[in-house]
């Protein structure tokens, strides 16, 4: 099921009827990606405003609802058009929503593609290792042994600089049986979901 967007998301977008080219369209869809997580610079808007004989105000109204439409496509992977027109409401007008869901799903490889490369890296976990630690309580009345799991963590941090190393920092972690039950029990529910996709190693 696709993600439900908000009924106010809609009507700005019929706007785009007084586009004179399908292309112009392609543009703006273009523009909404590239925009979608700074300000719309306003020689943008007044371009646009221009185009579409529309205020400024009506402008920024369209490329918000653009934006809207295109993290929601970019959010469900949505690389059909007939999962894209799926986000629309069913009285939304049929050959805009038709050219809509088209162009998002003609350019939905690329945008991808630039969003995963314009994303910042984790840390990487590159080495790990551990052992068994036992200590006893310091209750001279009730002197017991309590193992714990003490794990060194090898951390490979993202290169501040370009041609430079990353650098490889190492955390150490101490973990009680139960925090360790409570951890690989999640561990093996994360298995559980990566092993559901095609092709997982």
């Amino acid at each position: 099921m696709a993600v439900a967007l908000d009924e106010d998301v809609f009507p700005p977008l019929k706007l785009l009827l007084k586009a004179q080219s399908k292309e112009f369209v392609r543009t703006l869809f273009h523009e909404a990606f590239r925009y979608r997580n700074d300000t719309v610079p306003i020689s943008v808007l007044k371009n646009v405003a221009t185009t579409l004989d529309a205020g400024l105000d009506d402008a920024k109204q369209l490329l918000e609802s653009l934006i809207s439409v295109v993290c929601a496509a970019l959010f469900e992977c949505l690389m059909e058009p007939k999962a894209v027109y799926e986000l629309f409401p069913e009285n939304f007008h049929k050959n805009l929503r038709e050219l809509i869901s088209k162009i998002i799903a003609e350019n939905m490889p690329l945008w991808r593609t630039n969003a995963t490369n314009e994303q910042v890296s984790l840390p990487k976990l590159i080495d790990f290792d551990w052992r068994v630690d036992v200590k006893t309580s310091s209750n001279a009345i009730s002197r017991m042994s309590m193992p714990t799991c003490i794990m060194q963590l090898q951390v490979q941090e993202n290169a501040t600089e370009q041609n430079s190393m990353p650098a490889v920092r190492r955390l150490n972690v101490e973990l009680t049986k139960e925090k360790l039950d409570t951890m690989l029990d999640g561990l093996g529910k994360i298995r559980d979901q990566l092993s559901s996709f095609p092709n997982s190693n």
